[in-house]
């Protein structure tokens, strides 16, 4: 019993370690030519927006370009790289020691 909560303790440790290292992993997205970019980690959280001033004049025009950009930063691109830096990390095998 005490093996199996030893073992969970060191998943939780590793899925800290992975959710930091993939928080390295950074991708732009833009839409409406440039005018909205946003930029992403790889746990998907937004890290920074920019806005063209020129798109604050139509609501709708600058939401969808939001989803576009958005969209656009967790795309294949941004997938390619998480995948890359997985296999950096061990892949799924770092964690085939914690099976029980």
């Amino acid at each position: 019993m005490f093996n199996k909560l030893k073992n969970i303790k060191d998943l939780k440790k590793q899925g800290k370690f992975m959710q930091t290292e993939l928080a390295t992993v950074v991708h732009e997205g833009s839409a409406a030519w440039g005018k909205v970019k946003i930029i992403v980690n790889g746990n998907k959280e937004m890290i920074d927006v920019k806005i063209d001033p020129s798109m604050l004049e139509d609501a709708d025009k600058l939401a969808d370009a939001v989803k576009e950009a958005f969209k656009d930063a967790t795309g294949m691109k941004f997938q390619m790289k998480l995948a890359k830096k997985m296999q950096d990390m061990g892949g799924m095998d770092m964690l085939k020691n914690f099976g029980g």
